[in-house]
């Protein structure tokens, strides 16, 4: 392997907010971090070495994307995803969340309904109702191991609240869904007929495990693209978070300027300059590092998989399909949603998230981050099958 995943990178005293912001999030600082999603890896050697000759060039003013910015995204999206994008739909930003919360503004007025299919990335539902929308959730269905969507509850859901807009998370963070062609054409299919706007998060899109693909909600049919937003970054693929650039597509025109405005309204206008060098320099020469990446993390998923049918009992894995992020299902074990987190922090010493910040659909279930070296899993693994030995 030409990189180095195995390597255990000390973070601590970075500012990140993973290792070095315990205390002020209630967390005590002997707890092994695997919460947020970033990854524990250095990205790819090409995207620093383009970093480095910006930063030596060691002026950082107000800068833009050129056409080159364009052909890389447009470059990767239509090599990995079939997906033609054209350059007047493009609208950056400087996060998904941000997007989304924007979307939000744009396209309701307080106190329309805002539909999410829980347990659900729980920024989802800061967006609705920081910003004075209803909450409206069809939560998804756990059939078998497996979630699946409620068509018949959601397309009830939608009429019953009037909902504007949809949020839609393709790939599904947290429980993992990649969403077929079907389910999304079925979903497609109820918001065109009940003019519902579609906000689509595809941050995970890169990361689909063997057997699933993603499709891009907007790219399955024209009539979908004209209610779509869809949302993409470069951030969880390479981990560049920190770099806060996204790139929204809207290919329908009134949408799009509808959108600009509110960005506008929150005084919001150039990316950040590194941001836009990593994200060009990822799509140009970063696929070599995420091949070797995503073997690596399907290693870490077999191992995970394995080490919890052996040494786990009463915690079951939800089967991934994509996201480097695992969702584990406490449920068995019959403790209190209290009792749970008290024994992951207290007594595994770890500092996952908890199921609940996702919706009351996620009680009982912890999310964890495998994008992290392999010794580094096995410690916390080791220190929740100590504890769970504990309860006997």
């Amino acid at each position: 392997m030409a990189y180095e995943f195995d390597k255990i990178i000390d973070r601590k005293g970075t500012n990140c907010l993973k290792y070095d912001f315990a205390r002020e999030r209630g967390h005590s600082e002997e707890e092994l971090p695997l919460w947020v999603a970033d990854m524990d890896f250095q990205t790819a050697p090409e995207i620093v070495e383009r970093l480095q000759r910006s930063v030596a060039h060691g002026i950082f003013g107000y800068s833009e994307g050129k056409d080159s910015y364009f052909r890389a995204l447009a470059g990767w999206y239509e090599k990995h995803f079939g997906w033609t994008v054209n350059r007047e739909w493009l609208v950056k930003t400087p996060g998904v969340v941000f997007a989304i919360a924007a979307a939000v503004r744009a396209f309701t007025k307080e106190g329309d309904a805002v539909l999410l299919q829980q347990p659900v990335y729980y920024p989802f539902s800061e967006a609705i109702k920081d910003n004075g929308r209803e909450l409206v959730n069809s939560p998804l269905k756990l059939v078998n191991g497996h979630y699946e969507m409620d068509f018949e509850d959601l397309e009830q859901k939608i009429v019953e609240h009037q909902v504007k807009l949809f949020l839609l998370c393709s790939p599904h963070n947290p429980v993992g869904r990649v969403w077929t062609e079907e389910e999304l054409r079925r979903v497609g299919d109820l918001c065109v007929k009940h003019n519902v706007l579609v906000v689509s998060d595809e941050i995970h899109s890169d990361f689909t495990w063997p057997g699933h693909e993603h499709h891009v909600f907007a790219n399955l049919d024209s009539k979908y693209a004209e209610i779509s937003i869809t949302c993409t970054a470069p951030s969880k693929t390479f981990n560049l978070a920190g770099l806060q650039t996204s790139n929204i597509f809207i290919p329908n025109r009134t949408l799009r300027k509808t959108f600009k405005k509110a960005i506008d309204q929150a005084g919001y206008s150039q990316l950040n300059t590194l941001g836009l060098v990593a994200c060009q320099a990822a799509y140009e020469e970063g696929e070599p590092w995420l091949t070797e990446l995503k073997k690596y993390l399907l290693e870490n998923l077999d191992f995970s998989r394995d080490y919890i049918e052996r040494n786990l009992p009463g915690v079951h894995l939800i089967k991934p399909e994509g996201t480097y992020l695992i969702w584990l299902d406490f449920r068995d074990l019959r403790l209190p949603e209290e009792e749970l987190e008290h024994l992951i922090t207290k007594e595994a010493k770890l500092w996952l998230d908890s199921g609940a910040i996702f919706g009351s659909d996620g009680e009982g279930f912890e999310r964890i981050n495998i994008a992290c070296p392999r010794t580094t899993l096995k410690e916390a693994f080791d220190r929740l099958a100590k504890a769970l030995n504990s309860l006997e």
